[in-house]
C-alpha cells in the first residue's frame, strides 16, 4: 500500500498493530492469563484482587499543547493489548516499507485540531496609516497629520489603533482606539483582516485613516491568504512640524580675526584699572573703590571689590565675574523680554574693548557708572605701545566729609521724667540718667514741708490745705491733702513724687522749683493749679540758717519773719508772761502780716465780718467768749486754721475764755 506524511504512518502502525490471521484477540488474551472458564452464567466469578475500576486518563499537555494519547490499561487496572505493538511486529514494522496494491489505499486520518487563540497568539498584523484634521483657530496651520499605527489582532479578530507620544506637542496622545472588535457597518459586521490593504481608507468611528504600508509578516500572512497587495505610499508629513523641526537659514560672513592667534599672544596678560563707584545719591551710599580687569587673550572683564578692615561689609570678592560686556545693544522689538538669561552676538552690536577704558573718564558697566582714576605700570605700557597715549595723570579722588546731622529732639510729651524720656533720643537701648550718689547720701530722709492753700475761684477749694514736702536727695516734690470730716472732699494723695518745671521752662532749658523759690506767701504753679504757701515747719527754717550759704536771702529772711511771732508767743510762754503784755509793735507787725495773707482770701468780706463782730457785742465792751468768737468766725468763713490768724488769736486773748475782738478786726480794715 501507498502511504502519506503524518496520518499515512498512523495507519500503517495500526494496520500492523493488527493481530495476525488465524489468531483472535481472546485467544492472545487468554494465552497470556492461562486457562479461562467458559464464559456461561454461574461460570463468571469476581476477582478479589481488583480495587481499582476507573478508567486511565488519555487527555494531557505537552510544550504548552493539548494532545489525546491511547490507553495502555483498561478498568480495574488490565493491561490492554489491543492498542500495543508487540516487539516482533515493530521489527517487523521498521523493514517494512510502503507497497502499493492494487487496492484502494487508505485515507489519512484527520489532523489533530488546534484553536485560533493557540494558532495564532501573539500574531499581529501592523499598518502604518495617517489622518487629517482640521485646524480652525490658528494662523500658522490650517490641518494637521497625525500619524498612527493599526494593529489587527489575528486571534480574536480585535483592532487597536496607537498614535506615537511627541514631547511637547501639546496634543492628547496615545492609545487613541483601544482594543476590541471594530464595527464594520450598522448590520453589526466587523472588520476582518480581509478588509484592510496598502492604498486604501478606512472609516472607525468617523475618522478616516489612510493605510500606506505594513510591516513584512503582514505582509508575507497576507499573501500567504491569497491576497494581492497594493504597492505602498509614501508616508505624509505635517507640514507645520516639518516646518518648526527645519532650522532658520542663517548667513554669517566668517570672521578673518583669528582667536587663536589672539590667545596665544596675549594670554595672561591683564590690564588693571583702579576705579571708584559714587552711590553717595542713595541711602546710606558711600564712595566704593573697585579694581577692573580687562583680559586681552579674549577681551572679558571683570570687577573686583576692595575691602579694607572693618568696612562693614560682606567680604565678596567679585562684583562681575569674567564675561564679555556688552556696549551698545541692538533695538529690541516690544515682545522681547527686558531679562534674558544669555546675551548672544544676535543681540549687541558692540563689545566693550581695550580702547574704551581709560584713566579721568567714567565707564558704565552693567548699569554702574565706574571713574577710573589710575591704573597699573604694564597698563600704562600696553596703552603707549598699542594706541600711543601718553596721558596717564593718576586723579586724586577726595573723600567727602560726612554732612552733619543736626539732632533734633521732639517735644517732651508729659510721660515719665524729662532726662528719662530724653534718652530714647540719644540710643535705641536707653540708659537711666545718672544719680548724684552723693547728694542721695547727705540728704536721705531730710524733707522739707510746706503748708500751701489752693488758688481757686471756686468757694469750696478756698479752704483746702496741702503738705508740700520738698525732697532734698532727689529734688522731687509730693503733695498731700489732710483728710478734714464732713468737708465733702476725699483727702490723701495729691500729687506723687515728681520734679516740678517751673512756668516758661523748655525741654533744652529745664527749671524745676527748688527750696529757694518757696518763701512765705509766695505762689507756685504745679501742673496748672496755683498754690499759695502760707506755713512751713521749724526744720525748714532751722535747716535754710545751717546752709545759709545755699540759700538766698530773701527766702531765709522770709522764714524768721514768719517764725518770729511764734517765737515770741513761746517765750511768753515759757516765762509766764501774759500775751496781753506784748508790746504794741509786735502786735502790729503781727497784724500787718495777718493782713497780707488775708489778701489771698479774696472771697472774705471785712466789712460784714466787723458788722457781726460789732452786732454781737451788745454791751460794747470789746471782748467776747472764745466759743462764741470761734462760731462766729467759722460762719464767716474765716481761716482760724491759718498759723498766722493763730498768733493774732492768741496775741488777742484776755485769760482762757475772752478775747478782745477790736485788735483782732484791726486785721480786717473797712
Amino acid at each position: 500500500m501507498r502511504t502519506e506524511r503524518g496520518g499515512g504512518r498512523r495507519a500503517v502502525a495500526m494496520e500492523t498493530a493488527s493481530p495476525p490471521r488465524g489468531r483472535s484477540a481472546a485467544a492472545a488474551m487468554s494465552s497470556e492469563r492461562g486457562p479461562a472458564l467458559p464464559f456461561l452464567p454461574g461460570c463468571a466469578f469476581r476477582d478479589p484482587t481488583k480495587t481499582s475500576f476507573h478508567r486511565s486518563q488519555t487527555l494531557g499537555y505537552k510544550n504548552g499543547f493539548a494532545f489525546c494519547r491511547l490507553p495502555t490499561v483498561g478498568i480495574g487496572g488490565e493491561r490492554l493489548y489491543v492498542n500495543q505493538l508487540s516487539q516482533a511486529e515493530l521489527d517487523e514494522l521498521s523493514n517494512t516499507r510502503p507497497t502499493l496494491t492494487y487496492r484502494q489505499a487508505r485515507q489519512a486520518p484527520p489532523s489533530g485540531f488546534i484553536p485560533a487563540h493557540v494558532a495564532f497568539d501573539k500574531k499581529i498584523l501592523k499598518f502604518d496609516a495617517y489622518f487629517q484634521e482640521d485646524v480652525p483657530l490658528s494662523t500658522e496651520e490650517h490641518y494637521r497629520v497625525r500619524q498612527v499605527g493599526i494593529y489587527y489582532y489575528l486571534e480574536d479578530d480585535s483592532i487597536c489603533v496607537i498614535e506615537p507620544v511627541v514631547k511637547n506637542s501639546g496634543l492628547p496622545q496615545g492609545k487613541l482606539i483601544r482594543r476590541h472588535r471594530v464595527p464594520k457597518n450598522d448590520r453589526g459586521e466587523h472588520y476582518h483582516w480581509k478588509d484592510l490593504n496598502r492604498g486604501m481608507d478606512i472609516t472607525m468611528y468617523g475618522r478616516t485613516y489612510r493605510i500606506v504600508d505594513c510591516d513584512p509578516f503582514t505582509q508575507v500572512f497576507l499573501e500567504s491568504q491569497g491576497i494581492e497587495l497594493n504597492p505602498p505610499e509614501k508616508m505624509v508629513f505635517d507640514p507645520y512640524t516639518e516646518m518648526r523641526q527645519m532650522p532658520m537659514r542663517m548667513y554669517i560672513t566668517p570672521s578673518d580675526f583669528d582667536q587663536l592667534k589672539q590667545f596665544l599672544t596675549y594670554d595672561k596678560q591683564v590690564l588693571r584699572f583702579y576705579a571708584m563707584w559714587d552711590d553717595t545719591t542713595s541711602m546710606f551710599g558711600e564712595n566704593r573703590p573697585y579694581v577692573i580687569h580687562y583680559y586681552l587673550a579674549d577681551d572679558t572683564v571683570e570687577v573686583r571689590e576692595v575691602h579694607k578692615h572693618n568696612d562693614g561689609r560682606d567680604p565678596f570678592p567679585v562684583l562681575i565675574k569674567r564675561q564679555r560686556l556688552p556696549k551698545t545693544f541692538v533695538e529690541k522689538k516690544k515682545t522681547f523680554p527686558s531679562c534674558v538669561l544669555e546675551i548672544s552676538d544676535q543681540e549687541v552690536l558692540e563689545w566693550y574693548t581695550a580702547k574704551d577704558f581709560a584713566v579721568g573718564k567714567s565707564t558704565t558697566l552693567l548699569g554702574r557708572t565706574f571713574f577710573i582714576y589710575d591704573c597699573d605700570e604694564f597698563t600704562r605700557n600696553f596703552y603707549r605701545d598699542k594706541f600711543g597715549i601718553t596721558d596717564f595723570q593718576p586723579v586724586e579722588i577726595k573723600e567727602k566729609p560726612p554732612e552733619e546731622v543736626l539732632q533734633v529732639i521732639p517735644p517732651y510729651n508729659g510721660y515719665g521724667f524729662l532726662e528719662d524720656s530724653l534718652q530714647n533720643c540719644f540710643s535705641l537701648f536707653p540708659k537711666p540718667p545718672r544719680k548724684d550718689i552723693i547728694k542721695m547720701l547727705e540728704n536721705d530722709h531730710k524733707v522739707l514741708r510746706y503748708q500751701v492753700a489752693l488758688e481757686s475761684p471756686n468757694p469750696e477749694d478756698r479752704k483746702r490745705r496741702f503738705i508740700l514736702s520738698y525732697f532734698l536727695s532727689n529734688d522731687m516734690i509730693s503733695i498731700y491733702e489732710p483728710p478734714v470730716r464732713n468737708s465733702g472732699i476725699i483727702g490723701g494723695k495729691y500729687l506723687g513724687k515728681t520734679r516740678v518745671a517751673k512756668p516758661g521752662s523748655t525741654t533744652d532749658n529745664a527749671t524745676y522749683y527748688g527750696p529757694s523759690d518757696f518763701i512765705i506767701g509766695s505762689t507756685i504753679e504745679v501742673f496748672g493749679h496755683r498754690f499759695v504757701i502760707t506755713d512751713a515747719d521749724e526744720y525748714v527754717l532751722n535747716y535754710m540758717e545751717s546752709n545759709a550759704e545755699s540759700f538766698p536771702a530773701a527766702t531765709l529772711q522770709s522764714l524768721r519773719d514768719h517764725f518770729r511771732p511764734r517765737q515770741v508767743v513761746e517765750e511768753a510762754a515759757k516765762s509766764d508772761v501774759p500775751a496781753l503784755g506784748t508790746s504794741q509793735q509786735e502786735l502790729d507787725e503781727l497784724i500787718a502780716r495777718v493782713r497780707e495773707e488775708l489778701k489771698l482770701h479774696n472771697y472774705l468780706n471785712n466789712s460784714s465780718i466787723r458788722e457781726a463782730f460789732l452786732r454781737c457785742d451788745k454791751d460794747d465792751s470789746g471782748v467776747l467768749d472764745k466759743a462764741k468768737f470761734f462760731s462766729l468766725c467759722n460762719s464767716l468763713s474765716v481761716p482760724t486754721n491759718a498759723v498766722l490768724i493763730n498768733k493774732l488769736i492768741d496775741l488777742c486773748s484776755c485769760g482762757e475764755d475772752k478775747i478782745n475782738y477790736r485788735d483782732f478786726l484791726r486785721a480786717f480794715p473797712s
